[in-house]
């Protein structure tokens, strides 16, 4: 009788929460009755219902457009311009550029590739694995990345023999989870939040600098990953993980095959594939040089000499309109290429199609993501100008006693341990407007407490709820929640000692973290 009644509620919960939430919270607003009490009934009304998904994180998000003129936070106009500034044009770019490379499959062919190269041994299996599905997350999301490299493996290890076949299926799959932390450690969407918190900085933040203090970073994670599960899956038999002295047996060989047939399918590169690349690397050569910090960029010669007019936003959006510009299949003068080679045919009747249309950034445009980002600077925006954002730096204060870089694990642990049961972008929307203020209030350069946080917000390894790739990874059935908990949250703690590590080391020389900034002073939200 009782298990009926609580499974049928539990059915109802997100009706529940919806209707339940806004009246529990709104003491806040009725009974205080400041503008900093009807900001803070926003934002814990919408950390409710990210936490609970009871609707989706991207209406969630929107939120704020309606209520903050409600309660007098903001006016609708100065709201609704938080949604599309440059942060978001920036991701908006970056995002259509990783459609194409999608969209190719030239994703597929580096990571087919690649693991041509690196061969079937266990220990390089994994290494490949883990090495590809690190590198193409920093550029296409996660979930692509993941999708793309299951059935990858899962064609792989069919060929291995069926007593090492769990084992290495829950050890591989495992890679495809772990690496979530550092793989999105040079494209991490949460530090977008920096250049719209402190407007006045000297760009401290761009692709370069970010680039070099996080690939290092991703570096040791990847590594300290790979002997990790190396001991917990495989062990510490060189002999057999690494084939030490063996010769490869019929099902290593039969492995093998399977990938080189996958890459045979894709045949000779295409004329599409080859522009796409080309432009990828125009936009990261691109992002690169615009401002260095060592030296003066590109833009810095041509166009921000006096203001910074050019972003990399900029860049970002001008590549991305280049796809739409240039064309999929090679023009009449060069036809001498066969329609065969192309991954996206055409009929010879046809017209020859840009490399990126419309329809297919609609169709794979993870538009949720840009509304997210639009909903976090909305609720930054709102507790700048309500004073929320300065009431709680003030009740800060007394953490101006403990050491930076305690603060900063303490930050990573809670960041991590609310990441899990929360989206990732959504964990680094509610904390990095509180932190910013913290550091302005207890003098700590708020990069100090803000790097941390935004790579915290991506250590969901322990639970299958926690990212979409998890989900996927486990959906296949070949790992249990407990093999995933207790890999993820040793992950976590080797995550968590691996930016301790950066921040204090390179992080604070190239971020002088030793100083409180004069920009930091003042915010622009």
């Amino acid at each position: 009788m009782v298990v009926p009644f609580l499974k049928s509620i539990w059915e109802l919960k997100n009706g529940l929460v919806l209707f339940f939430t806004p009246f529990l919270l709104l003491p806040l607003p009725l009974v205080i009755g400041t503008t900093e009490a009807s900001c803070a009934y926003v934002i814990g009304l919408m950390a409710v219902y990210w936490c609970t998904e009871a609707l989706p994180l991207a209406v969630t998000a929107l939120l704020p457009a309606v209520l903050f003129p409600l309660f007098r936070v903001m006016t609708s106009k100065d709201v609704c311009m938080q949604y599309l500034n440059d942060t978001n044009m920036l991701f908006l770019g970056g995002l259509m550029v990783a459609v194409a490379v999608e969209h190719w499959n030239l994703h597929k062919r580096i990571a087919l590739r690649v693991l041509l190269i690196v061969g079937v041994r266990p220990a390089l299996l994994m290494l490949g694995f883990m090495g590809v599905t690190a590198f193409l997350s920093m550029w296409i999301s996660n979930t692509a990345t993941t999708a793309m490299m299951v059935p990858i493996v899962q064609a792989v290890l069919v060929q291995l023999s069926n007593t090492a076949r769990e084992e290495e299926v829950q050890t591989v799959t495992h890679i495809n989870c772990e690496e979530k932390g550092p793989e999105k450690e040079a494209n991490s969407t949460g530090l977008n939040f920096f250049h719209r918190l402190f407007p006045e900085n000297p760009d401290v933040i761009n692709f370069a600098s970010w680039f070099g203090f996080a690939f290092p970073n991703m570096i040791i994670m990847l590594i300290a990953a790979w002997i990790w599960l190396q001991l917990i899956f495989l062990g510490i038999n060189f002999r057999k993980t690494w084939g030490c002295g063996t010769i490869k047996t019929e099902k290593e060989i039969a492995a093998y095959n399977v990938i080189r047939e996958e890459h045979r399918r894709l045949g000779p590169m295409s004329y599409g594939e080859m522009n796409v690349l080309m432009l990828f690397i125009l936009l990261v050569v691109l992002w690169f040089t615009r401002d260095p910090g060592f030296v003066d960029g590109w833009a810095t010669h041509f166009f921000n000499a006096e203001k910074e007019y050019v972003t990399d936003a900029t860049v970002a959006v001008f590549v991305a309109a280049l796809l739409f510009v240039l064309p999929s299949k090679p023009p009449c003068l060069c036809s001498w290429r066969s329609q065969s080679s192309d991954v996206v045919p055409q009929s010879e009747t046809e017209p020859r199609s840009s490399l990126l249309t419309w329809q297919v950034v609609q169709k794979k445009m993870p538009w949720s993501i840009v509304l997210l980002l639009g909903g976090g600077f909305a609720l930054a925006k709102g507790s700048e100008d309500s004073g929320l954002s300065a009431w709680l730096g003030y009740q800060m204060s007394p953490l101006e006693s403990i050491p930076p870089w305690a603060i900063a694990i303490i930050v990573c642990l809670m960041v991590a341990t609310f990441t899990e049961c929360t989206s990732n972008v959504a964990t680094a929307t509610l904390f990095l407007p509180i932190l910013a203020s913290m550091s302005q209030s207890i003098g700590v350069n708020p990069l100090y407490v803000m790097i941390p946080c935004t790579l915290s917000a991506s250590f969901a390894f322990m639970l299958p709820v926690a990212t979409p790739p998890n989900a996927i990874i486990f959906s296949y059935g070949y790992v249990k929640v407990s093999d995933m908990a207790k890999t993820g949250f040793v992950m976590n703690i080797i995550s968590i000692l691996c930016i301790t590590l950066a921040i204090n080391s390179w992080g604070r020389v190239m971020f002088t973290l030793d100083s409180f900034p004069s920009w930091a002073n003042s915010t622009g939200v």
